[in-house]
């Protein structure tokens, strides 16, 4: 070897050695994990009414021009239908799904009118796992369930739950709220539920659900009373959004006020701790 060759090797070896020692350990591999970072989601919980404003006509673009509007990341609804033939055989769902770009899944819970009628999610991220729970009843003829799905964001499942009680008969509600909670339990991880419970915070049921789940709405102390119902002149809050305070933090909630339907969707900003 030449000694122009040997001082070209030294000088090659004296740069790479000066990399390593001198340059952050981030810097070195763009491999390396990325930091976690905090993550703000935006929910939305939303009775539809199946498409029906309070003007009574059925308008599914309204519904989605709501959700666009507000830009949710997961969005629980509540009564809606797939095939049926009040709402003229729309999906709903997938149409609603087509018009937001978002992934959806339909739990379900009741047929009608020769189609399905039950809850549904959207979500801005795909949805990794679906679990549709059916609820025993007691007396009232509209059988209920839940649904669960389970998303990723920033490396770690988000589990989110959307129900709709009975609007019948409290001992009902306590009794679907007891296998809502029940189905729940096992759940690892961030946990958020939204319901249309019609259920106000003094009701048994929404105190049962709050033994496990915090409020958004309280605990963000958000302005206002946060009455959803009727949409023309609420006086009810009766349509919540929960989570499970060890891995969840609520920062903000409101409602926003529309026709499209005969509840207003209730909004909340939730930090994954």
């Amino acid at each position: 070897m030449t000694r122009r060759h040997s001082n070209k090797w030294q000088m090659l070896f004296v740069l790479l050695s000066f990399i390593l020692v001198v340059l952050p350990v981030g810097q070195r591999a763009h491999s390396a994990s990325p930091p976690f970072y905090k993550k703000t989601l935006r929910i939305m919980t939303y009775n539809i009414h199946v498409g029906v404003g309070m003007d009574k006509k059925l308008d599914l673009q309204r519904i989605a021009d709501v959700i666009n509007k507000e830009k949710p990341d997961l969005v629980g609804l509540q009564e809606v239908d797939r095939g049926v033939k009040r709402t003229e055989g729309k999906d709903e769902i997938a149409e609603l799904a087509a018009m937001t770009h978002m992934d959806y899944a339909f739990a379900h819970n009741l047929d009608f009118q020769g189609g399905m009628y039950g809850v549904a999610i959207l979500s801005k991220y795909l949805l990794k796992h679906v679990d549709h729970r059916m609820f025993e009843n007691k007396r009232e003829a509209e059988r209920r369930g839940m649904l669960r799905v389970e998303v990723e964001i920033d490396r770690q499942t988000v589990n989110f739950v959307t129900t709709h009680l009975d609007y019948q008969i409290e001992d009902g509600r306590v009794f679907e709220t007891e296998q809502l909670l029940k189905n729940l339990a096992d759940v690892k991880g961030p946990l958020i539920v939204v319901a249309d419970l019609n259920d106000e915070p003094t009701g048994a049921a929404y105190k049962l659900v709050s033994t496990k789940f915090e409020d958004a709405w309280v605990a963000s102390k958000a302005k206002g009373d946060g009455f959803s119902y009727p949409a023309d002149k609420p006086v009810k809050r009766i349509d919540h959004i929960f989570y499970r305070a060890d891995t969840v933090k609520a920062k903000k909630a409101r409602v926003i006020e529309t026709l499209a339907s005969d509840h207003v969707p209730v909004v909340a900003e939730l930090e994954l701790k």
